[in-house]
């Protein structure tokens, strides 16, 4: 018997349409990664099958005693108590006798009655085996990073979700439910997380833009799409490859019905002989052509960024000699920092929460004065900056007031644009332009800083968190662009996936005041760290100040490249160059309508040679970099 399942729901909001005779059902011991673009009802699906919202129409039925655990995105109002009594509460069984526990523990040292009472729960724990509950309660806090005395309301946002995933975990449910479970969290969190959900039980279905945490997650990909729900059975990996092959095929499919609605739209306009004998079912036929068509180019496009390019930087943009720092009675955040950061170069820091990874930060960019060391940052360095908490953004102004001070033009790449065309390549339309930022979603916030971000011109890119809240689509678009951007980049992040595809260099805070550098992204960290982690930090010299690439194992690389291999590299362009033009002529031939009237082997062999081109370019594309960076090290 399935656990929940939705049969032919459709829902509105505000009149437009979310969910278009949506059908999907959840069974035990699946983990379902929730998938699509930001806006097309991920969040309220999970809340219908949560039984939070009701749908228009259609049949929800949910297996009866049922337990469900639900993380929302959205922080409730408020949250009173403190962390212990926060998480316990999501326990139907032992959930009051814990809290009374917890409480009474604090008013055992007065005595009398409260040390009676504290022994009367104490002993119907025992019975019960609440003990082995109040343990997993305490592992749990302690894993999200939090205390169990701390008072939920004086919380960070951050935190309070941090609360609301530990209280959804220990309560072990049937189905559990986790909208953007890795927000707000470290990698160490999330990598515990990953494990945690390794040993439960139930059912999970959950939306994560973290693309490391569906690898491992998920058996089930389950895709919100233009109101319907595509379901995949398989993991992460194969379902990219299987929707790009269906996205291939899709635009295929549009330009044949482009091409006979074009038709269709001339044949209606013809002269009034014609339209006295034309066909009414043909009519009615270009009627819903028409609505389709329509009801395509409403749905949310890919946003359309690009970063502006100040004039370069000196080849020196930052360096750090002996930098130390701490708060007033506080142990060091930063201790003997030493860095060379050169244009180029594009740093990962990476770090537990509260280790200093924001403070690091600021100390390099000259926002906050050491209290030992210097840093000295290059010539013409103009930096742009995302802060991840959002402090930038004023909750009272519009969108369109809060990108370029309330101007109607800003300046694109030398050229003047108006505010809300730029803003609607960040998927803001002139309505939605209008808005308060108070009423935008986290997702919607991040795309407006993008946009500010991307409206000033810099050599030096400062993002701290920038991947909380956007969709994988954006994301990849926002990993291209850096990975790509001839400029400095300096990155805070918690996406594994993300600082493995954009970063030359990380480096890592522990919480004890040491900054260890690594060439690469975190996968390079993770191979390197098991040799080094021995090494202490007094132990490396001043005087090598780590870069980006201070940290590369020389050793393993040839010094130059041999005479094969020069010649190897001389030839790879035109390789290269050769192969892009074949994948160009398949990809035209894909997308021509009649290769679809061949039967079905010709159709699957010119599939398999854009794949194989695909494979090709990949690991030429891979072996030219290799090479390249052993002849220019």
């Amino acid at each position: 018997m399935d656990m929940i399942r939705l049969q032919d729901v459709t829902m509105s909001i505000s009149g437009k349409p979310l969910f278009l005779g949506l059908s999907v059902s959840i069974n035990k011991g699946e983990r379902i990664a929730l998938v699509g673009r930001n806006g097309v009802g991920k969040t309220t699906l999970l809340k219908v099958l949560a039984g939070l919202e009701s749908p228009d129409s259609g049949e929800v039925m949910v297996q009866p005693g049922l337990r469900i655990a639900f993380l929302p995105q959205e922080l409730p109002d408020s949250l009173t108590g403190d962390v212990f009594e926060v998480v316990a509460s999501g326990l139907d069984r032992w959930g009051d006798l814990l809290q009374q526990y917890h409480q009474r523990s604090r008013d055992a040292e007065q005595g009398g009655a409260a040390l009676a009472e504290l022994g009367r729960i104490q002993h119907e724990l025992e019975n019960t085996h609440g003990w082995e509950t109040h343990a997993l309660i305490e592992q749990v806090i302690t894993r999200v990073g939090l205390s169990p005395d701390q008072e939920a309301a004086k919380l960070s946002g951050g935190q309070k979700r941090r609360a609301l995933l530990a209280r959804a975990l220990v309560r072990q449910p049937d189905l559990l439910m986790l909208d953007e479970p890795t927000n707000h969290l470290d990698i160490d969190t999330v990598t515990w997380l990953e494990e945690f959900i390794g040993r439960f039980n139930g059912a999970l279905i959950f939306v994560s833009h973290d693309r490391r945490f569906m690898r491992r997650i998920a058996n089930r990909v389950a895709q919100l799409d233009r109101g319907r729900l595509l379901e995949w059975d398989c993991g992460y990996d194969t379902f990219v490859a299987r929707r790009d092959q269906v996205l291939l095929e899709e635009e295929a499919i549009q330009r044949r019905f482009d091409d006979k609605l074009a038709k269709e739209e001339v044949w209606i306009r013809q002269g009034i002989k014609a339209r006295r004998t034309r066909n009414e079912g043909r009519v009615k036929a270009l009627e819903q052509m028409r609505e389709q068509f329509h009801a395509r180019i409403l749905q949310p496009g890919q946003v359309r960024m690009r970063i502006q390019q100040a004039d370069q930087s000196g080849n020196k943009v930052i360096s750090a000699q002996g930098v130390s720092f701490a708060y007033p009675g506080q142990p060091p955040i930063v201790k003997d920092f030493n860095l060379l950061l050169q244009r180029g170069d594009r740093l990962g820091i990476i770090g537990p929460n509260g280790s200093g990874k924001t403070t690091l930060l600021d100390l390099m960019l000259g926002r906050r004065e050491p209290y030992a060391g210097e840093v000295v940052l290059g010539s013409n360095v103009q930096v742009a900056f995302y802060d991840q908490l959002r402090s930038i953004l004023d909750p009272q102004k519009t969108v369109h007031e809060s990108l370029n001070d309330g101007k109607d033009t800003v300046w694109i790449d030398g050229q003047k644009r108006p505010v809300f065309g730029y803003l609607s390549d960040f998927l803001f339309d002139s309505e939605r332009a209008r808005a308060s930022v108070r009423v935008l979603s986290g997702g919607e916030r991040n795309r407006l800083l993008l946009a500010r971000l991307f409206a000033q011109p810099a050599n030096v890119l400062v993002l701290d968190e920038p991947t909380n809240d956007l969709d994988v689509e954006t994301l990849e678009l926002l990993e291209g662009l850096l990975a790509e951007y001839t400029g400095t980049v300096l990155l805070v992040s918690h996406d594994r996936e993300f600082i493995n595809n954009v970063v030359t260099g990380t480096l890592v805070l522990d919480g004890s005041g040491l900054v260890r550098a690594y060439a690469g992204g975190y996968d390079d960290y993770l191979a390197q760290s098991g040799a080094q982690d021995g090494a202490a930090a007094s132990e490396r010299k001043p005087s090598k100040k780590p870069d980006a690439r201070s940290n590369r194992d020389r050793s393993d690389a040839p010094k130059k490249l041999t005479y094969k291999e020069r010649l190897e590299l001389d030839q790879l362009p035109a390789r290269i160059e050769a192969l892009e033009a074949e994948q160009a002529e398949v990809f035209e031939l894909l997308s021509d309508p009649a290769l679809y009237q061949n039967d079905a082997g010709t159709v699957a062999g010119v599939k398999a040679r854009a794949t194989e081109l695909e494979s090709k370019l990949a690991a030429l594309y891979a072996r030219w970099e290799h090479l390249e960076s052993i002849a220019q090290p």
